[in-house]
C-alpha cells in the first residue's frame, strides 16, 4: 500500500488500483454524511478532483492520485457515508482506478513514511506557536 500527502491509500488489487483516504484523514474530517463518487468510465488526470465528501466538520475534494479510468466505484459509502469513518482503510474505499501511469507511485509513500509524516504534522500543529502564526496569517 502506498500514501500521498493529501491523506490518501492505494493498494494494486488484479491490476488495477484500489483508492481511499487513511484513518488519519477521516478522523480530522469528523461524521461523514456525504459522498460523491466519479462515474465509471470516467477517464482522469492526475490531480483532478474526482471525489466529494462532506462533513459535519467540512467538505473536501478527494484528488485522483494517478491517471486512469474509473473502473469501479464502491456505492456502498453513498448509501451510508458513516462507513467512511468506520472503515476508511479497507470496506470503505471510493473507487477503482486502471491506471494509465503508474510512475508517480514511486513518489508516494510506504506505511511507515506516512506514518511519520502524519505525526510530524499532528505534532506541529500541536504546538501552540505554530498554530498563533496560523491564526495570525489567516487574520
Amino acid at each position: 500500500m502506498k500514501y500521498t500527502e493529501e491523506h490518501e491509500w492505494l493498494r494494486e488489487e488484479d491490476g488495477v488500483m484500489v483508492v481511499g483516504i487513511t484513518a488519519h484523514a477521516a478522523e480530522q474530517l469528523g461524521d461523514v454524511v456525504f459522498v460523491e463518487l466519479p462515474e465509471v468510465g470516467d477517464t482522469v488526470s492526475k490531480d483532478d478532483e474526482i471525489v466529494v465528501i462532506e462533513s459535519v466538520k467540512a467538505a473536501s475534494d478527494i484528488l485522483a492520485p494517478l491517471d486512469g479510468e474509473v473502473v469501479e466505484v464502491n456505492e456502498a459509502i453513498v448509501d451510508e457515508p458513516s462507513k467512511v469513518n468506520e472503515d476508511p482503510e479497507g470496506d470503505a474505499w471510493f473507487f477503482k482506478l486502471k491506471v494509465s501511469d503508474a510512475s508517480p507511485m514511486d513518489d508516494y509513500m510506504d506505511e511507515a513514511g506516512y506514518k511519520a509524516s502524519s505525526a510530524d504534522l499532528t505534532a506541529r500543529w500541536a504546538d501552540p506557536r505554530i498554530f498563533r502564526k496560523f491564526l495570525v496569517k489567516l487574520f
